[in-house]
């Protein structure tokens, strides 16, 4: 038998606004339930049966094909279906997805003017999802009744959490709808629990544009960037998140009051993030990946929930042309992937494109930042193509046989995780971009050296990671519904962005 919340009816829905208000209330039920049932399982009580909340659901019908949405609805790449039929999600975190959620709802009810229908699904949310952030109940219970939990909670269920939607090959068994989001809700909330353990901030401090990188060097010019932006009344940026959640608000703002008595964490999580916020939540991000394929690949697969209108990799890498020079930039307009990471879920027959609003951005901010134009610019910034491979050693294999393939594709730098950052923004349809600067040219006899290194970080991070920030400004200030166009979405396409 099963320990119930009490039941919340479907109801249809022509208000947008109505419809997210009913989202909240059931999914808020559904946690209410949880939580009090774990509360009394932790002090030992014998629950009435198997507790059992079930996430929240929209689904949508429509018996044509046709769109009547007119103006900015109409010309957008999302916001309505493929074609007749059922299309349904599973929704969490009202809270967090407020704003997105309300945008979705609206673009669904202009485009097919029907109803939507809001009400609570068959897929349960497994308890640890239901835990509030730094709640650890669980942590006191014996060894006897952690190992009853899976009988007397739902646990995570890996199976509800696939990424087959977002790759393309999911298909709806006889009678089931066809879904409205790459994402089901607990994917959604596998990868927010992610998050906050690999990053160590929590997924509300996320911003809609985000930077990654492979050093800290750069980490510590945003950190110095973040502080500084703080101190001026004047500037965009309302707050500066690092992690353990530490929040420093800019100068004439009321303190953070949850933050106050904030320490640090003794040792930095997996790959910090750190987090220029905006009011409007269209701030930027950066995160540490480390090196390596594999971390590009995890944190991408993750932060792709937050559905973020844009993603750049700056980085280092390796100058393959006799005519770079230590320092230069290299404008990916192509991706070579020798990564690994990625081959099963994206084919390495599906071509990873540059997408011109992004290639426009990050040549105009190089410009911009460096003051140079025409020939002076192309001096110091080369477009080509970049190759990514997950062993750092390549270049030590006696066959010279990545330098042929490497030649023969026309490359002009490697590194390990660009390629990966780019095929997972196509696969997860979030635009993407990549900017380098060559910091070392193995193929020609110059490696880093302690002193050249030195040199080389304090001459050019500063000034890259400037290239970087203005690049997303420039992209945020020319509007976003230009970023997510039609050129990553598929022929049968999911409605929410």
């Amino acid at each position: 038998m099963s320990y119930l919340p009490d039941f919340i009816a479907p109801q249809r829905f022509t208000d947008p606004a109505a419809a997210l208000a009913q989202v909240k209330a059931i999914y808020d039920n559904s946690l209410a339930h949880l939580r009090q049932a774990m509360q009394r399982y932790v002090v030992g009580e014998d629950l009435p049966g198997h507790v059992r909340a079930c996430y929240p659901f929209v689904r949508v019908q429509t018996d044509t094909m046709a769109r009547q949405g007119a103006g900015d609805a109409a010309r957008l790449s999302y916001g309505f279906v493929s074609g007749a039929g059922r299309f349904e999600t599973t929704l969490t975190r009202p809270d967090l997805y407020a704003s997105y959620y309300l945008q979705q709802f609206t673009l669904l009810l202009e485009n097919h003017r029907v109803e939507l229908e809001v009400g609570t699904s068959n897929q349960p949310i497994p308890v640890h999802f239901s835990f509030a952030d730094n709640e650890h109940v669980e942590g006191s219970l014996s060894f006897e009744r952690r190992q009853r939990m899976r009988d007397v909670f739902d646990l995570p269920d890996l199976t509800a959490m696939d990424d087959g939607i977002a790759n393309g090959t999911h298909v709806p068994h006889r009678g089931e709808p066809q879904p409205l989001s790459l994402f089901t809700a607990p994917r959604v909330d596998y990868s927010l629990q992610r998050l906050r353990h690999y990053t160590g901030t929590a997924p509300e401090h996320f911003q809609n544009f985000v930077l990654f990188t492979n050093y800290q060097f750069y980490i510590d010019e945003f950190i110095a960037l973040g502080h500084a932006a703080m101190v001026d009344a004047a500037s965009e940026y309302v707050a500066f998140v690092e992690p353990g959640n530490g929040v420093t608000t800019q100068a004439g703002s009321e303190p953070d009051v949850a933050n106050a008595g904030h320490k640090p964490p003794p040792r930095l999580p997996q790959m910090p993030a750190y987090h220029l916020k905006r009011a409007d939540g269209s701030g930027i991000s950066m995160v540490n990946i480390g090196v390596g394929p594999a971390n590009a690949k995890t944190i991408t697969d993750h932060i792709a929930v937050l559905r973020p209108h844009a993603w750049i990799m700056l980085g280092h890498c390796a100058g393959l042309r006799t005519t770079q020079q230590l320092g230069d930039y290299v404008l990916a307009h192509g991706y070579v992937r020798e990564d690994h990471v990625l081959d099963e879920e994206l084919p390495l027959w599906v071509p990873i494109p540059a997408l011109a609003e992004i290639q426009v951005a990050l040549e105009s901010a190089v410009s911009e930042v460096t003051q140079l134009k025409g020939a002076d610019l192309k001096s110091i910034m080369r477009t080509g193509t970049v190759a990514s491979t997950d062993n750092r050693n390549w270049e030590l294999l006696p066959d010279n046989g990545p330098q042929r393939r490497f030649s023969q594709s026309r490359a002009v730098a490697l590194d390990m995780e660009s390629a990966t950052i780019a095929a997972n923004g196509f696969r997860f349809r979030v635009p993407y971009g990549t900017l380098l600067c060559v910091s070392d040219k193995p193929l020609h006899g110059e490696i880093k050296l302690p002193g050249m290194a030195n040199h080389f970080y304090r001459e050019r991070v500063d000034q890259h990671l400037r290239i970087g920030i203005r690049a997303l400004e420039l992209l945020r200030a020319q509007g976003v519904d230009q970023l997510h166009s039609r050129k990553l979405r598929s022929f049968a396409e999911v409605a929410f962005q």
